[in-house]
């Protein structure tokens, strides 16, 4: 063989394989977001079934048929897991609508937060907000990964109304969702009342006379 034609064997050998490097590094992404889905969702079935204090990263990797390996490249810690797991299915189950009208998606984001409430999820929370309280590092993935989130996503939905006019421009809107949710809270952790349709109506109610007086 010419030495020309063993430069161009080995040139056809190295573009083949840049090629077929670059098509994996496209497939990889699709096949991260099918991994971390997978996780996400045997991290709930696990939460579900044996509750908060008995779940373990191993038994989420097992449930997902994932390493270890593969849940710490994308979470520190087991608390991190549940916490994106549930938060992303209330998420997705009960958004903070935008219907236009400022009364009804009040109300709308407190029957559905109740709701989420109601049954096993609710349990779960409670074990959350138990376990921040003595883990920082629990409390911080709590904070980051679940309280945030959550609030940014309300408040994203306030300013629409703010600029629509239905909303003041002076409220503070830190203090709304404390007002909004600060009721919901308390009696799901004192335990000292239902937790039902007409409770998340009642701080509804109270939140609007609030912001109406104002």
């Amino acid at each position: 063989m010419s030495v020309v034609e063993s430069l161009s064997n080995s040139m056809s050998i190295e573009v083949k394989e840049s090629c077929e490097e670059t098509a994996q590094r496209g497939r990889g992404r699709p096949r991260d977001e099918v991994a971390r889905t997978r996780i996400l969702e045997a991290a709930l079935e696990v939460l579900q079934e044996v509750g908060f204090a008995n779940t373990t990263t191993d038994a989420i990797a097992e449930r997902a048929g994932a390493s270890k390996a593969t849940i710490y490249r994308w979470w520190s810690n087991k608390a991190a897991v549940v916490i994106e797991a549930l938060r992303k299915q209330v998420s997705r189950d009960t958004p903070f609508a935008d219907t236009g009208d400022l009364v009804n998606d009040i109300h709308l984001q407190l029957q559905g937060f109740v709701e989420f409430l109601t049954g096993w999820r609710g349990r779960v929370f409670k074990a959350f907000i138990a376990a921040a309280q003595n883990d920082p590092a629990f409390a911080e993935s709590f904070r980051t990964d679940w309280i945030l989130p959550r609030r940014e996503e309300a408040k994203e939905i306030f300013e629409r109304h703010k600029e629509r006019g239905a909303l003041a421009k002076n409220v503070d809107l830190e203090l709304l969702l404390d007002a909004m949710y600060g009721p919901i809270y308390f009696r799901l952790l004192a335990g000292h009342g239902r937790l039902d349709a007409d409770f998340a109506k009642s701080v509804g109610d109270m939140t609007i006379r609030s912001l109406v007086t104002s």
